[in-house]
């Protein structure tokens, strides 16, 4: 396994960091295990590095250009890729992902490899930019990191580094213009050619039936499409699915979530939480204790009750009004839940040693006593229902649209469990047809409107009361409808906000 470069500055050292954080990801998706994800990083890094420091070195062309090439991050990301088709002929394919591999030995990876003008669209346009500005790009848009902190970075002006990027971003979308128009294309997409130019300059123009239904069954056309729409969220997934091919989205989706932990930036509230409430170990020993003492409570007046209640009487004795005045006595409060139920958002869900240890939905003697003793049929404003099992959800869900486009959309679900797993499988049904082509951090199968996503081998374990997560890019038509009833392990879940 080769040793990884030696900076060469303070400056590069730096970098180094960065890079090694963002190939290690990628490393990641394209292996089936840390131990092969490490391998595949060092020798996909050193490699970049060798190739960066190779072109910085070489001769310069006649006006004064450098050779373009890619900024560093999306050129360290494509040896990760090439030196995995390495492996892959070498027979070290058995430690790759089995979906990279049939990716390796399709149509889609020798578009990498081929003729430059059949290559992916938003992999040619960013390397005509300037480096400076596909940094900018790179960095703002798939890396998610803040505009100032780029422009620190870059050494730009962050008063105008907005206007900046946005400039950049047109650039981008020029260059990209004039790639489509230079790509061998058949007469059927010349056609579009111009009227998908001019509907994808407006975010207000709507786009045709007709074409509508060429980008659904056109990739080089869609493609295109989504490198030169600027609005509507859609130019980070063209530029990390095109500059980096198999699992560009995977990547996209980890370095938002890597950008958010490392900014602190992650749920509404999460930062003064952490400043004001204590430890892990000791908000689970409180409510452990508080559970207890709830549990004894709730013991202790059921048997209170159970000892005043008027046992061997007659129906008279029931009914008469004394019998009312007990009502509330024989069930004081519900019955402890058989099922885990989800806390409060501020606070820690309760040590699971602390729930009932009766089986689900089967009373106690006690219970069972009062249950039988309670008037029938009154009208009293304290009377309350028969006890049934608690219904809470042992589950809460979180969907979140995150892009669409018109034939498809990437969307992230978020499930937060009451109850440890030690594996899990979430179900949900769509409404209007929609077919999920793409997941990441899961696996998929899909039987008519019903999709299942079941855990993959590095995030099956969910501790009590904490999240799991995974996104999909699924193809719609017509109309599309958020999905519904939700499941987690065959439990309901109820939906978040």
């Amino acid at each position: 396994m080769p040793d990884l470069p030696t900076p060469q500055d303070a400056s590069e050292a730096a970098l180094f960091s960065e890079c090694w954080d963002a190939v290690l990801a990628y490393a990641d998706l394209c292996t089936s295990g840390s131990t092969a994800a490490a391998q595949l990083g060092r020798e996909a890094f050193a490699h970049g590095i060798r190739e960066a420091r190779a072109a910085d070195s070489g001769p310069v062309r006649g006006t004064g250009r450098r050779p373009a090439r890619l900024p560093r991050i999306p050129l360290l990301l494509t040896s990760v890729r090439t030196t995995a088709a390495v492996w892959e002929e070498e027979g070290q394919g058995h430690k790759l992902d089995p979906d990279l591999r049939l990716w390796l030995n399709s149509d889609k990876a020798a578009r990498y490899t081929g003729p430059p003008l059949q290559r992916p669209l938003a992999l040619r346009g960013l390397r005509d930019l300037q480096q400076a500005d596909a940094e900018l790009l790179w960095f703002t848009e798939v890396e998610a990191l803040p505009l100032p902190l780029v422009a620190g970075r870059l050494g730009l002006d962050p008063a105008g580094a907005a206007e900046e990027l946005q400039q950049v971003r047109t650039l981008f979308r020029d260059r990209c213009h004039r790639n489509h128009l230079d790509t061998p294309m058949d007469a059927r997409c010349r056609s579009y050619a111009r009227l998908l130019d001019a509907v994808t300059r407006s975010s207000a123009a709507e786009t045709p039936g007709d074409l509508s239904r060429h980008l659904a069954t056109c990739v080089q056309c869609a493609e295109a499409a989504a490198c030169l729409r600027l609005h509507g969220g859609a130019l980070p997934g063209a530029l990390a699915g095109g500059v980096i091919g198999w699992g560009g989205l995977a990547y996209l989706e980890r370095r938002r979530r890597a950008a958010e932990v490392r900014l602190g930036s992650g749920r509404p509230g999460s930062a003064d939480q952490a400043a004001t409430e204590p430890g892990d170990g000791e908000q689970k020993a409180r409510v452990a204790r508080n559970s207890l003492l709830v549990a004894a409570v709730l013991v202790s007046v059921l048997a209170l009750g159970v000892s005043l209640m008027p046992f061997g009487g007659s129906g008279d004795d029931l009914g008469a009004p004394g019998g009312v005045d007990r009502q509330p006595v024989a069930d004081p409060a519900p019955p402890l839940p058989s099922a885990p139920s989800l806390p409060p958002a501020t606070s820690k869900p309760a040590d699971p040693t602390t729930r009932n240890s009766k089986p689900p939905g089967k009373p106690s003697a006690s219970e069972g006593r009062n249950r039988h003793t309670e008037p029938q049929g009154t009208s009293s404003p304290t009377a309350r229902p028969e006890p049934r099992e608690s219904a809470d959800p042992v589950c809460r869900v979180e969907y979140d649209l995150v892009n669409q486009w018109p034939d498809g959309f990437q969307a992230t679900v978020t499930v937060t469990s009451a109850e440890s797993l030690d594996s899990w499988r979430v179900a949900w049904s769509f409404r209007d047809g929609q077919r999920v082509g793409q997941i990441w951090d899961a696996s998929v199968s899909q039987n008519g409107s019903r999709v299942t996503a079941t855990a993959a081998d590095y995030n099956k374990s969910v501790p009590a009361g904490g999240d799991l997560a995974f996104g999909f890019i699924s193809s719609w038509r017509g109309k599309n409808s958020p999905p519904y009833d939700f499941e987690l392990n065959g439990h309901a879940c109820a939906k978040s906000g």
